[in-house]
């Protein structure tokens, strides 16, 4: 594969990834989401600039979206962590159940083809959007959150689908719990908790599924994570974050509600066309 790319291409991409990276942290601070969502689509068309074969370019940019997430997620719990309260019972029953999900999530992304992450990501666009738009404060499960066994299941289910999207699980976990009338606040606060717990074993996946695969990707990836992908994107993210977090407490409920799942369609409909 001919890697080799004129300097003022290689100069958009790094510009691009520059603005990524950006906007990632934004995003990871201000809807509590570990900005998989928006390089997930942004790493596929670079990677499929410089050659990736379209076989693997998805399971790559999820990979790296992944290991991107870790240090962002991380510090956009921080800083949440300092303004607002976090619901540490919910992170506390999620962390085991999230846990063996990524692992079932990442052994399925391994033996799936590419089109499959495709369909899950614009699966979970369309529904979280859905939510986000046309949702209302009366929409509710409970008024309090579920037993353990619910909420159990919950936390499989999240961090099942998270590997497969190359996401942190936040959005997805910020939906359940307002559902269960948890403040908005507190609910992309807490769910920011769940990249860290999600991001590192759903990372450690990509690479292990990854390596028989190297011949096929670009330089310096290990795996299915691009490591000049992940630290250009990752470290303008990390920077980031904080600001989207004090950019969070400045909107409303329904701002950020309106803000996310518009921003969720567009994506979704980026995905659809990219199946045809």
């Amino acid at each position: 594969m001919d890697l080799m790319i004129p300097f003022d291409q290689l100069a958009w991409l790094a510009g691009a990834l520059l603005l990524a990276g950006f906007a990632t942290g934004i995003l990871a601070g201000l809807f509590g989401i570990g900005g998989g969502a928006i390089i997930v689509p942004v790493l596929f068309e670079v990677f499929g600039v410089v050659g990736v074969p379209e076989a693997e370019r998805m399971h790559l940019a999820v990979g790296t979206s992944l290991a991107i997430i870790i240090p962002t997620a991380l510090r956009s719990f921080m800083a949440h962590r300092a303004r607002s309260a976090i619901r540490t019972d919910a992170l506390r029953q999620w962390a085991v159940p999230v846990v063996i999900g990524v692992i079932a999530g990442g052994a399925l992304a391994a033996v799936s083809p590419d089109r499959v992450l495709k369909i899950a990501f614009i699966v979970f666009a369309a529904l979280m959007s859905f939510r986000l738009l046309f949702g209302r404060d009366s929409w509710a499960l409970g008024d309090r959150l579920p037993g353990r066994l619910t909420m159990n299941a919950y936390g499989f289910g999240i961090g099942l689908s998270a590997p497969l999207i190359g996401i942190s699980g936040g959005g997805i976990a910020s939906v359940i719990l307002t559902l269960y009338r948890v403040p908005i606040h507190q609910a992309i606060a807490t769910s920011a908790g769940l990249g860290v717990l999600i991001a590192i074993p759903g990372t450690i996946g990509y690479i292990l599924s990854g390596w028989p695969h190297m011949a096929g990707l670009p330089p310096l990836s290990i795996g299915y994570v691009s490591i000049p992908g992940a630290l250009l994107v990752g470290g303008i993210a990390t920077l980031t974050a904080p600001l989207g977090a004090r950019l969070a407490h400045a909107f409303t409920k329904r701002q950020l509600e309106v803000g996310f799942g518009l921003y969720l369609l567009i994506i979704g409909l980026r995905f659809v066309v990219g199946l045809f």
